[in-house]
């Protein structure tokens, strides 16, 4: 069978991740989890220290950082340069960075090149903010969750 890309668009809390999920274990692809993409560099800035006001530490960080995702137990897990931090990135500390993170350009050029390398092989479903417009346009299946 031919595997393909699946976008899943929406905004937050509107139900994509869980369809996503679903589609992923239903179909045995890898599930991408672009918010916990964004949610790996903030842990990264804030585990070293990186000021989201300096360009250069914010480029430099970037080239070091390695995102990838691993069934564990048959959950979707992210790791972080081989290190598996779903725990650490669910935090509040986390999640009261992770917008200023993701509003860095360069950041945000960044993930969107990982997210196309990763649908290099299809297989994929992967849901976020401007998924099926911006990171995969041409996606075989295309879905906006409102």
């Amino acid at each position: 069978m031919k595997k393909i890309i699946i976008a899943i668009d929406g905004f937050s809390s509107c139900g994509k991740s869980t369809l996503a999920k679903a589609l992923s274990k239903m179909l045995n692809y890898a599930y991408i989890d672009t918010g916990a993409m964004y949610r790996s560099v903030t842990y990264y800035f804030l585990k070293y220290n990186i000021s989201i006001n300096d360009a250069s530490a914010i480029h430099n960080a970037l080239k070091n950082i390695e995102i990838h995702f691993e069934r564990v137990n048959g959950e979707n897990h992210v790791f972080l340069n081989g290190q598996d931090i779903e725990t650490e990135i669910r935090g509040l500390e986390i999640s009261n960075w992770v917008s200023e993170v993701s509003a860095i350009s360069e950041v945000r050029k960044e993930m969107v090149k990982l997210q196309q390398a990763m649908g290099h092989r299809k297989g994929i479903v992967m849901d976020g903010r401007d998924i099926g417009t911006v990171v995969f346009p041409n996606a075989e299946l295309k879905s906006r969750c409102y």
